[in-house]
């Protein structure tokens, strides 16, 4: 009587093998066929969005809702609106070679961030010997827009969030300017100095209560006399702090916190 049992042996292990190899070519064809498709449509979403900058690049520059909702448009499909030139290429071709996102974005977007950071940069170092080179930037956007009309782009106001891209900006720099989060409050720091903790804490406690005082840092962190004083002493070197000698007992004030609660 005639066997219905499969094939065992040699002959077995080679039909598995050939049925496995075909597995695995049938699967790479589906991934490259969806790779395919993924860079079809985001070369339609880029495409799409270059001739958008085009249409809107007046919006883009005018209106700061729109160009934060532009940038997020931007950042959702991966580009980055804030990429350097390629000053290399640009040499070598004349000058006529800038960053990829500029050419697919047009100048018009790079243009307003460089030019916002090149701002920055100056608001930074004008007011460097008044607070050390710790600024809010809530404080730089004021000052930027009030003198934007003389300086940059005829009175176009600019936001926190323009501000901080403006900063990522500045990165190839060396992180010489850089965002940093004290107290609840943002600020930019313009000094290639790293603070210490315990030169973090004493400006977040001024963000918090305006002022401190040995005694307040004393009894409030428990730090002994000697620890307190020598932040003090570090920070007033480097102009973070104020020294208000007139109260009853000295009082340590941060110059960047008293601009920002100015407003």
């Amino acid at each position: 009587m005639a066997s219905n049992r499969r094939g065992v042996g040699l002959s077995a292990f080679s039909n598995a093998a050939i049925s496995s190899d075909q597995y695995a070519r049938h699967g790479q064809q589906l991934r490259t066929s969806h790779a395919d498709a993924l860079a079809n449509q985001l070369s339609v979403f880029q495409a799409a969005l270059h001739n958008f900058s085009l249409t809107h690049a007046k919006d883009i520059r005018s209106n700061p809702t729109f160009r934060a909702e532009f940038a997020r448009m931007c950042n959702a499909i991966g580009v980055d609106p804030l990429a350097g030139s390629n000053v290399k290429g640009a040499a070598a071709s004349g000058g006529k070679a800038g960053s990829v996102w500029a050419k697919m974005l047009g100048s018009s977007v790079n243009d307003f961030y460089f030019e916002l950071a090149v701002r920055v940069v100056e608001v930074c170092r004008e007011t460097r010997s008044e607070n050390g080179g710790m600024i809010a930037i809530s404080e730089v956007q004021k000052r930027i827009t009030k003198g934007r009309a003389k300086l940059v782009g005829g009175g176009m106001e600019v936001t926190e969030d323009d501000i901080m891209r403006a900063i990522e900006s500045l990165e190839p720099l060396g992180g010489i300017f850089k965002s940093q989060t004290l107290g609840g409050g943002k600020f930019i720091k313009s000094v290639p100095k790293e603070l210490n903790p315990d030169q973090s804490t004493v400006l977040e406690v001024i963000q918090v209560l305006g002022y401190v005082t040995v005694s307040m840092m004393q009894a409030n962190l428990g730090w002994e006399r000697a620890r307190t004083i020598a932040v003090f002493d570090d920070l007033v070197a480097d102009s973070l702090v104020w020294v208000d000698a007139q109260a009853e007992e000295t009082e340590f004030w941060s110059p960047a916190s008293m601009h920002e609660g100015g407003g």
